[in-house]
């Protein structure tokens, strides 16, 4: 379905529309698209707003742009309501010489009117606002809307200084999430990196003495913020990962060498072989002279078996 801008402006004229409308799934518009632009408030409740095919969720605070030729409407649950404010404007509202001598141009930001048509430019289709960000834009909002129903001497053109000066405000929230968002990804990535290196660390020295305050001494970071961005970028604690390279290590060598098992408790970091014994046992579900035994096809010798008793018995 396709709304023209005559049924709700008057294009030749004042090329501008505000409503304020309450949607229910009863009264909800069919899809449509338009040949106008669309700027839309929500004032309360929450809907899924179907947009280009795609499906958003918005909610009290959330504000977004409709360009013309872009296909949208509503979902709502039952009994739900949805609130908004809507701004309807032609983009011929606004003369580019008028424009030039507010100090805008083209190559200004999203917001800044020119570049609404490009649709290479969405933002996600909606800004989130809250707290007093919503409400000065709401403001504006209920501005243009005072000034559109009293119609006052000289009200077009405060509505378009006003449509500006959304805009404008618009443009810079925009910014400033957009920074935000950036500021968080390279701080996500600074973490990231560390954890790679720290595991590198622990991959290569393995075998030496680690201990939390060594690596925080290492790495320039405290031990308890250290321990909960390891475990939240690998899933286990410091010690957890040690543990695994140890094992692991100690898996090759068992495999791959002769060497008695009290030897390669040693070789793989552990000064106490029992422990050794007990924590292979619980990681690997057997003893290391099992799991010899296991991967090599060949039965545990005496010696070994003797070895590793004793080392239970004295755990």
């Amino acid at each position: 379905m396709r709304l023209k801008s005559s049924q709700f402006m008057s294009v030749n004229d004042f090329p501008y529309c505000i409503n304020h409308k309450i949607h229910t799934d009863r009264n909800l518009p069919p899809i449509h698209d338009h040949d106008f632009v669309e700027i839309v408030y929500v004032t309360d409740g929450e809907a899924e707003h179907i947009f280009e095919g795609e499906l958003y969720h918005v909610s009290a605070g959330d504000v977004f742009i409709i360009n013309p030729g872009e296909v949208h409407t509503y979902k709502l649950e039952p009994g739900s309501k949805l609130e908004i404010v809507n701004c309807l404007f032609m983009p011929t509202l606004f003369d580019e010489v008028w424009l030039r001598g507010l100090g805008i141009s083209e190559s200004m930001d999203y917001f800044y009117v020119h570049p609404f048509l490009d649709k290479s430019e969405r933002f996600h289709r909606c800004l989130n606002l809250r707290g007093q960000d919503a409400e000065e834009i709401f403001s504006l909002f209920q501005g243009m809307s005072n000034e559109f129903e009293e119609k006052k001497k000289g009200y077009s053109t405060l509505i378009r200084l006003q449509l500006v000066q959304l805009l404008v405000q618009l443009s810079r929230l925009y910014q400033k999430v957009k920074d935000s968002t950036e500021q968080v990804n390279v701080k996500t990535q600074e973490r990231k990196t560390l954890i790679k290196r720290i595991c590198g660390y622990l991959e290569r020295h393995y075998d030496q003495k680690l201990s939390l305050s060594i690596l925080s001494d290492l790495f320039n970071i405290s031990s308890r913020h250290l321990n909960r961005i390891f475990k939240e970028e690998t899933g286990k604690t410091v010690i957890e990962f040690v543990h695994q390279v140890r094992i692991t290590r100690a898996k090759k060598l068992l495999t791959e060498t002769d060497e008695k098992i009290i030897c390669i408790a040693m070789d793989v970091g552990y000064d106490d072989p029992a422990f050794f014994t007990r924590l292979f046992s619980r990681k690997v579900g057997c003893s290391p002279g099992k799991y010899r035994e296991k991967m090599n096809g060949n039965a545990v010798d005496d010696g070994v078996a003797f070895e590793e008793d004793r080392l239970l018995q004295s755990m």
